[in-house]
């Protein structure tokens, strides 16, 4: 079974987190919620989201995918954390899929796994800091290898089912797609 790690930190896009952990707990992947630190972790605009476990005890498992939600200021929490910048390097060099939505891809930019790719963010983000190397896109996804990223809220149920596909395949994405009624 897929095995995924989604890191919470306070002030994270509560959309896009529940999105993410819903939409791939329900196509069968095993998805563990982690807060940078214990606790309740509240979100960007106040709603209050409960880790699995601490990343500390999380660091100790091994995972097929990371997903890192956006918003404000939870990419920079993320983005300022060392063990996520660590884990972020680990997962790409052993070519494992690192993702991230919104402004989360800032992370992946800081852990220098973007260049030489193509990559998108919520506007004003990888944009503004016009990275050399980096090909930026304004598709709602792109998927470059091991490396997926995507724009924000309104985009997080087509990112969802973009890793679903990724992990399960197309088939499942159809399935999980299918029962949402999004037509």
């Amino acid at each position: 079974m897929a095995k995924v790690l989604v890191p919470l930190a306070d002030g994270c896009e509560e959309l896009e987190a529940v999105t993410i952990i819903d939409l791939l707990r329900r196509a069968g992947i095993e998805v563990t919620v982690a807060g940078l630190k214990p606790g309740i972790v509240k979100a960007s605009r106040g709603v209050q989201l409960v880790p699995d476990i601490t990343l500390d005890v999380a660091l100790q498992d091994r995972y097929d995918m990371l997903v890192l939600p956006g918003g404000m200021p939870g990419a920079a929490h993320l983005k300022a954390d060392p063990r996520i910048l660590d884990l972020v390097r680990t997962m790409a060099a052993a070519g494992r899929y690192t993702a991230a939505i919104c402004a989360a891809p800032t992370v992946l930019l800081e852990a220098g796994v973007l260049a030489g790719r193509q990559a998108t963010s919520y506007p004003g983000f990888l944009d503004a800091l016009n990275p050399p190397g980096v090909q930026l896109s304004t598709a709602s996804v792109v998927v470059d290898g091991t490396v997926i990223t995507s724009r924000g809220p309104g985009t997080a149920m087509d990112f969802a089912l973009a890793l679903i596909d990724i992990l399960k395949g197309r088939e499942m994405r159809s399935k999980v797609e299918t029962a949402l009624v999004r037509a």
